[in-house]
């Protein structure tokens, strides 16, 4: 196997720079570069030559046996000045031990994962560490990268297997009189087990978490979807006029409100004539953006939005503007008449669509994996034969091996590492 290195520290310029190796020769570049080995996990201050014994820098390196190590190798860190130049004067010195090259991205995550050190759904909780933008995204991550998911899969695991080795005990017994048929309580168990999945599958989606919660602007031309947009988002990014039409396309925005993540979106006026042929491509994707949002914010004649929409009298400011008998809020995206209030409420509304706080949030893959365990414990639960039942339960057992990586297709460990930066 390759020794790989990267820079693990941030993009030089900075104060340091952090370069790992891991892998069979990582202490082999440590002599070669630093000289000598320290002490393991304890840091020593070494001067970093290349292969003809040029000074690179003066600088710190730790090393990491394995399998006592992030990657379950022999690991080490080169801590130096994070000047640019520094930088790639040691990885090239690096480049030029034998067995040694530049790390692919994800590749010591995936390292990782393939030496035991963590499972597969603590290294997509750990994707979406590294991606995290709000702190409701750090902290369902940071639970999902500690393993909040695998140790209730290892429950239920554990669980699973005692209820298989019941059924494994009536087919290998069954006829003996002590062991005849299954348990009374063996009915209640797999339904107890299902429950459990099924709350965890109701819980709010990473998708959700890692995209932010979507708000579309709907309404028809002139209506002030814009002018709002802009005001949510704080910025002009949206072109105002009081031409129809102006809006053509779909315009997003993510922002964070009160440490939630949003995606806010403005898209054409909806009107059933007088658009264009390029307005009249707009209308139709702004209609795939209603049906796709989690909320829309219906500023158009009242009791025209969609279901759930929340009805939005804008425009207050201008005399003349057409009023609702019961809107959700009355407001002025000029003025600031109702957008506070407008903001709290987003800002409620997204949190119950959320993870709380530290509760790991699934994602499709794992929300697939449990859909096959509770389809297969619901075929179980109808089951009297216990060679069916047993058939079902190793189903399940296949669904869970693959929610925490103990089956993996390559295809689904490319895709994950791939999301990593390199370094990582």
């Amino acid at each position: 196997m390759d020794t790989i290195f990267a820079l693990s520290s941030g993009q030089p310029p900075a104060g340091i720079g952090v370069i790992r190796v891991t892998g069979p020769q990582a202490f082999a570049a440590v002599a070669a570069i630093a000289g000598k080995l320290p002490e393991p996990r304890r840091a020593m201050r070494a001067l970093f030559r290349d292969v003809s014994r040029e000074t690179l820098d003066d600088g710190l390196v730790i090393t990491f046996p394995g399998p006592n190590s992030v990657t379950g190798e022999d690991l080490a860190e080169f801590h130096c000045h994070g000047g640019r130049a520094v930088i790639a004067a040691v990885e090239r010195a690096l480049g030029k031990v034998e067995g040694c090259r530049r790390a692919e991205p994800g590749e010591f995550t995936r390292r990782a994962f393939a030496n035991g050190k963590i499972d597969l759904s603590e290294a997509e909780g750990l994707a979406d560490l590294l991606s995290a933008e709000t702190e409701i995204q750090r902290r369902s991550a940071m639970a999902m990268a500690g393993g909040a998911l695998s140790h209730r899969v290892e429950d239920w695991r554990i669980e699973l297997l005692r209820l298989s080795a019941q059924v494994e005990a009536v087919l290998d017994f069954d006829d003996e009189d002590d062991v005849a048929a299954l348990p009374p309580a063996f009915g209640d168990a797999l339904r107890s087990l299902k429950t459990q999945l099924d709350e965890v599958l109701a819980a709010p989606q990473a998708e959700t978490l890692r995209e932010g919660y979507r708000v579309a602007l709907a309404g028809p031309p002139n209506a002030g979807k814009s002018t709002l947009f802009n005001a949510l988002v704080e910025s002009e990014a949206a072109i105002t006029a009081e031409i129809a039409g102006t809006t053509r396309d779909v315009l997003t925005q993510a922002v964070a409100l009160g440490g939630v993540p949003f995606t806010f979106v403005d898209m054409a006026g909806l009107r059933e004539s007088g658009a264009d042929v390029v307005e009249t491509i707009g209308i139709d994707r702004a209609r795939g953006e209603i049906a796709r949002a989690d909320l829309v914010l219906w500023l158009g004649p009242e009791g025209d939005g969609p279901d759930g929409a929340w009805e939005i009298e804008a425009q207050a400011d201008l005399s003349g503007h057409v009023r609702k008998e019961s809107p959700r809020f009355r407001l002025s995206a000029v003025t600031g008449e109702g957008m506070p209030e407008l903001r709290k409420a987003l800002i409620a509304e997204a949190r119950l669509a959320m993870p709380k706080p530290g509760q790991a949030a699934l994602n499709a893959r794992q929300r697939d994996r449990l859909q096959e365990a509770t389809a297969a414990l619901s075929g179980a639960e109808r089951e009297s034969d216990p060679l069916l039942i047993a058939e079902n339960l190793r189903r399940v057992r296949q669904a869970f091996d693959a929610l925490v990586g103990r089956t993996s297709t390559e295809d689904v460990l490319d895709t994950l590492f791939g999301r990593f930066c390199i370094g990582k």
